[in-house]
């Protein structure tokens, strides 16, 4: 995927921040915030193994499980034009609203691996 880092199977999304002149990563899909920030990619990767050690540390020693979870149903906000849309081109290809999204969500996931 652009601009994610996997470090022992979690998924980091990493951008450039140029107010401080560092690479930072930033840990997804964990109960709590490990982020990481270095100059270079090689030095990225090394402190977000440090980061995610000592958040997984953090959460071994008070019994918290590390990972979120994900229910699978979220509300999205749209304006009323996009969301009639949506149904009208959902039900002229026999879909249900939710499978459509659930398409969209998954044709932009794999255009941006």
């Amino acid at each position: 995927m652009k601009n994610m880092m996997v470090i022992q199977g979690y998924r980091a999304v990493v951008h450039y921040d140029p107010e401080i002149n560092l690479f930072r990563g930033e840990f997804t899909g964990l109960n709590g915030g490990a982020d990481f920030y270095a100059d270079n990619v090689k030095a990225l990767r090394e402190e977000g193994e440090r980061s995610l050690a000592a958040f997984l540390e953090v959460c071994k020693e008070h019994g918290i499980t590390p990972e979120k979870s994900f229910s699978g149903k979220f509300q999205v906000r749209v304006p009323e034009t996009l969301h009639q849309q949506a149904a009208d081109i959902a039900r002229t290809r026999g879909q249900s609203l939710n499978q459509f999204v659930a398409t969209a969500i998954e044709h932009e996931i794999a255009t941006n691996r």
